[in-house]
């Protein structure tokens, strides 16, 4: 039920032009500051996932380790994406406050 809702939320992010794919994009997009949130799949590598840990960190940016790289790819329309970042606050809070069951903090 819930990662229904943030399928549907990634989805509509996407068509919406509030998100960003793939490793290389999202490094690039986190680097200038333009990503909110990022979402990592739990089937991703290992390294990735530190990558992006430690990016974030930097960033201070929210990172989920959420969904399977296929429901990602499935909920953007994409093939093989792993790692999804979503330009926009709103979308943003709204993931977290779906994913955490509760109000978005901040």
């Amino acid at each position: 039920m819930i990662s229904s809702r943030v399928c549907g939320l990634l989805g509509l992010a996407t068509r919406a032009g509030k998100t960003v794919f793939g490793t290389e994009a999202c490094i690039q997009a986190l680097e200038k500051n333009k990503i909110k949130l990022i979402i990592i799949a739990k089937d991703a590598a290992e390294r990735t996932k530190m990558n992006f840990k430690n990016i974030c960190n930097k960033s201070n940016v929210p990172i989920l380790e959420y969904l399977s790289s296929e429901e990602i790819s499935k909920s953007i329309g994409k093939n093989n994406k792993a790692v999804v970042g979503i330009k926009d606050t709103n979308f943003s809070k709204e993931i977290i406050k779906i994913i955490n069951g509760g109000e978005a903090i901040g």
